[in-house]
């Protein structure tokens, strides 16, 4: 599904989302990736939902970002506040929705100005 024509080269928003892919300014992603208003990293470790630990949240904490939304694939699911207490601590807020809905709530924020990461699995 397309989302929106993207004009402002500068920033990494979703154009796109599909069975097993997100799109990024047009490029598609059939792996976890983390996108940030500014850069896209396809260095993030996890590789589905239920494998995820708590270092795979910890990969966040540098970045700080204001929120952090994460896309949990096809579907809405909830991690363990224990996996991300160092989130929380941090004053880090953390949404979990399903990718689609990740990947136009990013966009929105990215659009406020938000210091916002999506962090999805297609």
């Amino acid at each position: 599904m397309a989302l929106h024509l993207n004009t402002n080269t500068n920033l990494y928003l979703f154009t796109g989302h599909g069975a097993g892919y997100v799109a990024i300014n047009g490029r598609e992603f059939r792996q976890p990736v983390a996108v940030m208003a500014g850069q896209v990293r396809t260095d993030w470790p996890a590789t589905d939902f239920a494998s995820l630990t708590a270092a795979h949240f910890d990969y966040f904490l540098e970045l700080k970002p204001d929120v952090l939304l994460l896309g949990t694939g096809t579907k809405q699911q909830f991690a363990h506040p224990t996996l991300y207490k160092k989130l929380i601590e941090a004053r880090i807020g953390i949404e979990f929705m399903d990718t689609p809905a990740a990947c136009r709530t990013y966009n929105i924020l990215v659009a406020e100005d938000r210091h916002v990461i999506a962090a999805v699995l297609p």
